[in-house]
């Protein structure tokens, strides 16, 4: 009876499996701890390197590095600042992701749920290629067909809405940061529709069904069930697309003017951005400015840092309603 109470449970079959399964694991385990500490390795590296580089330049500089305008560090007495260089990266991004977020929802709502089976697969394929195209094919697109075409209605919305401070302003040209963040919304929109497509794709089938089988229709099904459901992954989707928009460089550089003054006249030429800045200047930057190019750089890995890190901070939030309704 005792020999029969220190026995294990299942068979010899049941423990054989067991012991396989332990056998992959720590290795997978293993293999898994050592790709992230290698992930944050190398993001510390990159923070070591910008430092380093950059602080030669900082030690330099003979203006207040986070509040001056200009930007001259090539010249006898260097002189720089990143107000304006954030300032152009900050507003042209989060134009860029107003002006993408919805539509890309939309397309991806349309491919998982409205959208025949043989379209929808076409439309994905679509997606995924645009998401695919190098930066520089969208800028040099931008350059030549977009800001000739932009003149028109950014006149027209001068015009008509210059009361608005946003589209004020006493000269309205193709090249501003209006049409800089069109150019970077549709660079992050397929990014932005194919993530928000797998996550709508894997909302769980009985809620869809259990509010069909309350009478829903299809958008009160998907307002119901897929919406909230799919929220903590549309804000990735948005956040990822933010952070190709701040660090995007070629397709900015042709389009910004290169100018050094804050204003939210989005229609004038008005704008700069760090990534831009950084294309534009690092060919004829001395040693002082390249280092002031790469403090610049430093800047926007804080920056891009602090918004994915804010998008953690959100999605967790959701968990934690989640599981209070549950």
């Amino acid at each position: 009876m005792a020999q029969d109470l220190k026995k294990p449970e299942g068979g010899p079959a049941m423990r054989r499996s067991a012991f396989r399964r332990s056998r992959g694991d720590t290795p997978f385990r293993f293999v898994s701890t050592g790709a992230g500490i290698v992930l944050l390795a190398i993001m510390a590296a990159i923070a070591v390197f910008l430092i380093a580089k950059a602080v030669p330049a900082l030690q330099a500089n003979k203006a207040n590095f986070l509040t001056y305008f200009d930007w001259t560090p090539n010249a006898t007495v260097p002189m720089f600042g990143i107000a304006v260089l954030a300032f152009g990266t900050v507003v042209s991004s989060f134009i860029a992701l107003v002006i993408a977020t919805p539509i890309a929802i939309g397309v991806a709502l349309f491919i998982s749920h409205y959208a025949p089976r043989r379209l929808a697969s076409t439309l994905g394929y679509v997606v995924d290629l645009l998401a695919a195209v190098p930066s520089v094919v969208y800028g040099l697109w931008g350059f030549t067909f977009l800001v000739p075409l932009m003149v028109p209605p950014s006149k027209f919305l001068n015009t008509y809405f210059g009361w608005i401070p946003l589209f004020g302003g006493d000269s309205v040209v193709g090249r501003s940061m209006l049409t800089a963040s069109l150019v970077l919304a549709i660079m992050i929109l397929p990014i932005i529709a194919a993530i928000s497509r797998e996550v709508f794709l894997q909302a769980p089938k009985t809620l869809e069904e259990a509010a069909y089988a309350l009478g829903a229709t299809r958008w009160e099904m998907i307002r119901m069930a897929v919406l909230p459901f799919g929220r903590p992954g549309v804000i990735s989707a948005a956040m990822l697309g933010l952070g190709r928009a701040m660090g995007e460089t070629i397709a900015v550089a042709l389009i910004f003017p290169i100018t050094f003054n804050i204003s939210f006249q989005i229609l004038s030429p008005n704008g700069n951005s760090i990534a831009a800045n950084i294309a534009n200047g690092f060919g004829e930057a001395n040693a002082i400015g390249r280092g002031a190019l790469i403090a610049s750089g430093l800047v926007l890995f804080l920056i891009t840092l602090l918004v994915n890190s804010m998008a953690r901070l959100i999605i967790a939030r959701r968990k934690e309603y989640a599981r209070a309704a549950a």
